[in-house]
């Protein structure tokens, strides 16, 4: 199962040089509740929505979401071994939480330091390239 960070979405909607293939969106994708939102809020800031937000739908509706549940919430409030952002901390919370129900979770992700904190977790990196 491959967790997504904003990163990786937000490079295919925006065709950065460093995106995910066309083939990286047949895999299973899971992410937090988080990431819809993040990703809305990047296309409106761009002023995109109208041009692209039926693909940006397209994408997320390939995503199953991980909900802020309080045991999510919980894990995000307690110490991580990396130092990391408010977000960061809620993506791993749910990325740990997966984890602790025993899902085999890589997180994709082009965040050094998101990348940094899930391998202080021994959350594997899948190369999202």
């Amino acid at each position: 199962m491959i967790y997504l960070d904003s990163s990786v979405v937000l490079a295919r909607i925006l065709k950065e040089n460093r995106r995910p293939s066309d083939a990286f969106w047949d895999g299973q994708m899971v992410s937090s509740r988080l990431l819809e939102y993040e990703v809305w809020r990047r296309v409106h800031a761009r002023g995109i929505a109208a041009s692209q937000g039926e693909f940006v739908q397209e994408i997320l509706n390939r995503v199953a979401f991980v909900e802020l549940t309080p045991t999510v919430l919980e894990r995000a409030r307690e110490p991580f071994p990396a130092g990391i952002r408010t977000l960061d901390a809620l993506h791993l919370a749910s990325a740990d939480y997966l984890r602790r129900l025993r899902q085999p979770v890589r997180i994709a992700t082009y965040d050094k330091r998101m990348l940094a904190a899930a391998k202080s977790l021994d959350i594997p990196a899948f190369e999202p390239d």
